[in-house]
């Protein structure tokens, strides 16, 4: 079950928001404090406490009591009131999201800015029951692979100032190896994410190693943390975590990278919505835009025919921030990232000719 798309009202900074979803790659653009994680986050938290949910078990009043805790331990507002999430106003607000899937199915919520922990929930009318199959997965900019080994029990035992989706990570990367084989598909990804990292991944003692045919094993910290990245996508592939059910929100993959890694982490988001996995990023890097860019400009390269989306935020004249899709960059009006390419080459022109005319 993929996501369709996501409507919002006076959520956070958005006034309004409706858009259409790739159910393979969507890649979020725009400058700073225009929403590109809280889009992660909100689609995150619905889908991640509807999976976790079984209607025929439990109460109306703990499911949504779940929804409510999910969105506030992600988004971390103070003193975990829901209110905050709603758009700040004159006067009172209502905040709502709408989440539609593939079936037509669809989770609604709504609150107010004066709420604390209470909702106005409504889920699909079909009978949810959670599988562990169905996965939401969130990668926060920092890896947590090299921190695994603690990390729960500290967040777990005291107050520390992380996004729950750290934690929920950690929880991911504690489950133990699947029985039984991988499919061709998976084997298809283990083997190119193994061939660009050079090695394979070991857990023990809930620490990860990366074992390098010949050299030997390398504790997490000595890696560097583009392969830290990438070892976290081999190993929720190999316990089961990413698969054709998965829903993978990775923001700002490119965080902390050498530029050179840019074309590996693309060729592993290609792998995982080829695997089935629905991919949502945000980016500012100028290199993972055009490199995902190429495989839509150029159709011959994109051989699986996945579907990359891009969609950039912006403000409009009054401040409110409005959202354009595109299937190709060159269609976009407004694209930060480009914009920050050409004004850094015509001041570079500038400073040429203003050179010339001296001489």
């Amino acid at each position: 079950m993929k996501i369709k798309s996501l409507i919002l009202k006076d959520f956070m900074l958005f006034e309004g928001l409706d858009v259409e979803l790739s159910p393979n790659i969507n890649v979020i653009c725009g400058s700073n404090s225009v929403g590109k994680t809280v889009l992660l986050k909100v689609m995150y938290s619905l889908l991640a406490s509807y999976r976790a949910t079984d209607s025929k078990t439990e109460s109306k009043e703990k499911i949504e009591a779940r929804f409510v805790d999910k969105l506030v331990h992600v988004f971390r507002t103070e003193d975990m009131n829901l209110g905050r999430l709603a758009r700040r106003k004159q006067g009172m607000s209502r905040a709502e999201c709408c989440m539609i899937f593939d079936n037509a199915s669809r989770i609604q919520l709504a609150f107010g800015s004066k709420a604390e922990n209470h909702m106005d929930l409504v889920l699909p009318e079909k009978e949810v029951k959670s599988n562990p199959n169905d996965t939401a997965v969130y990668f926060p900019p920092k890896e947590i692979i090299s921190s695994t080994e603690n990390f729960r029990s500290l967040y777990e035992d005291m107050h520390i100032a992380f996004e729950e989706t750290y934690y929920d990570l950690a929880r991911l990367l504690d489950r133990p190896l699947k029985k039984g084989r991988n499919s061709a598909e998976q084997n298809q990804v283990l083997e190119s994410l193994g061939n660009i990292m050079n090695g394979n991944i070991v857990q023990r003692d809930n620490k990860f190693y990366l074992s390098v045919a010949g050299k030997g094993e390398f504790e997490m910290g000595l890696v560097s943390e583009g392969y830290r990245k990438l070892a976290t996508i081999v190993y929720l592939i190999l316990n089961g975590t990413l698969n054709s059910n998965s829903v993978l929100f990775w923001d700002e993959p490119e965080t902390n990278m050498n530029p050179k890694m840019i074309k590996p982490l693309v060729d592993a988001i290609m792998q995982l919505a080829k695997l089935g996995v629905q991919v949502f990023i945000t980016t500012h890097d100028y290199f993972l835009q055009q490199y995902l860019n190429m495989y839509m400009a150029y159709p011959e390269t994109n051989t699986d025919h996945l579907k990359i989306q891009f969609l950039s935020l912006y403000r409009d004249e009054n401040e409110a921030v409005q959202c354009e899709v595109a299937s190709d960059i060159s269609e976009l009006e407004h694209n930060a990232i480009m914009e920050e390419f050409d004004a850094i080459y015509d001041r570079e022109q500038g400073i040429i000719y203003a050179r010339i005319n001296r001489e």
